[in-house]
């Protein structure tokens, strides 16, 4: 019987020692990726406001009564085209009865002349004739100047926004009598962000196209960038066109610009896919295998923008780490992981 005292005991602790496994460490499985060199050039797309370069109101040099209107409103007008008249009638008599006067003078002038030459008139008596004439050739100028500003012609090509008179009705000098939208040098309005204007010395192309599939793209370049935000802390940016516009494009349309920013110099951009990042202390990270399978946290700074194929732009790597591309949450820095191979194009799922 004390045999059977002392064997039970043991055997009892056989059984519990097999009973009571030691408990393996978890092994993660992760998939790799490299993070592939970015394109130096960033983009940034708006949506901007076709705008006329100006306004032009026209009007007469000169007071009169409008005698013909030659535009009407929403018409395209070509630098140099007529666009209204003034009734000249005393203007023409004004210039006839001083060319009159003039030429009078002129002979009258020539024969002093002949007589001074002859020593029979003093020279004061000349340099007053000379200077009479003068003075009437300066008035007969004035005066077919203002026959002349009797018309009015286009300075450049656009739009008659409106015609502010009628045919018959008095205008005086400087009045509006047609306002035109000037068309040579249309411009796009768009507002920007702040991160744009901190980045303005990098802008490098700008580019304008129509909302559309097939929108033509036109170059742009920048004719003023405002260094004041407004309430909404956006920065108004002008464009102009490279080259002409047709007449399809008019105010107030909608284009989309586009602006290519150049690369830091000194920064190596690179992109990965953003379920390969993670947050950890406010800062980001992503982590790298070592080739003893080990990961350790490496620190990048998110530069804010995305590639053609949406992966996420990042900084503070060599080029040539091995990240793991998904999982990243449940991994800790010094762990050992287990490496899945890529399946190849040619043995999908990996049955062969």
């Amino acid at each position: 019987m004390k045999q059977i005292y002392l064997i039970l005991p043991l055997a009892g602790l056989l059984l519990v020692g097999c009973g009571a496994p030691q408990q393996e460490d978890v092994v993660h499985s992760v998939l790799l990726t490299r993070p592939v060199p970015a394109h130096a050039e960033e983009t940034a797309s708006f949506s901007g406001i076709v705008r006329e370069a100006s306004e032009i109101s026209l009007g007469f040099k000169t007071p009169g009564q409008i005698e013909r209107i030659a535009v009407s409103e929403g018409d395209y007008v070509q630098q140099g085209q007529l666009i209204a008249t003034l009734d000249d009638a005393d203007y023409r008599l004004g210039v006839e009865a001083l060319q009159v006067q003039y030429d009078q003078l002129r002979d009258e002038v020539q024969r002093i002349e002949q007589l001074y030459k002859g020593k029979s008139v003093s020279t004061n008596e000349y340099e007053k004739a000379v200077a009479g004439l003068k003075q009437l050739r300066v008035q007969l100028q004035v005066n077919q100047n203002k026959l002349e500003y009797t018309r009015l012609y286009a300075p450049v090509a656009g739009y008659v926004r409106s015609v502010n008179f009628e045919e018959a009705e008095m205008v005086d000098a400087g009045t509006p009598v047609v306002t035109l939208l000037d068309v040579n040098g249309m411009e796009v309005e768009v507002d920007v962000p702040q991160s744009v204007y901190e980045r303005r010395e990098r802008i490098e192309r700008i580019t304008c196209r129509a909302f559309a599939p097939m929108g033509e793209e036109m170059p742009m370049k920048l004719l003023s960038l405002v260094p004041k935000a407004d309430a909404t802390q956006l920065y108004r940016m002008r464009l102009g066109f490279e080259r002409q516009p047709g007449q399809a494009l008019t105010a107030g349309m909608n284009r989309e610009v586009e602006l290519h920013f150049a690369g830091k110099d000194s920064v190596r951009l690179f992109a990965l896919p953003l379920r390969s990042l993670f947050q950890s202390e406010a800062e980001s990270y992503v982590w790298t295998v070592g080739q003893d399978s080990i990961i350790n946290k490496v620190k990048v700074h998110i530069e804010g923008t995305m590639d053609a194929e949406g992966r996420t732009l990042v900084s503070g790597l060599k080029g040539d780490e091995q990240i793991v591309r998904a999982g990243v949450h449940t991994l800790q820095e010094g762990e050992k992981v287990k490496v899945i191979p890529e399946d190849k194009e040619t043995n999908i799922g990996g049955l062969l």
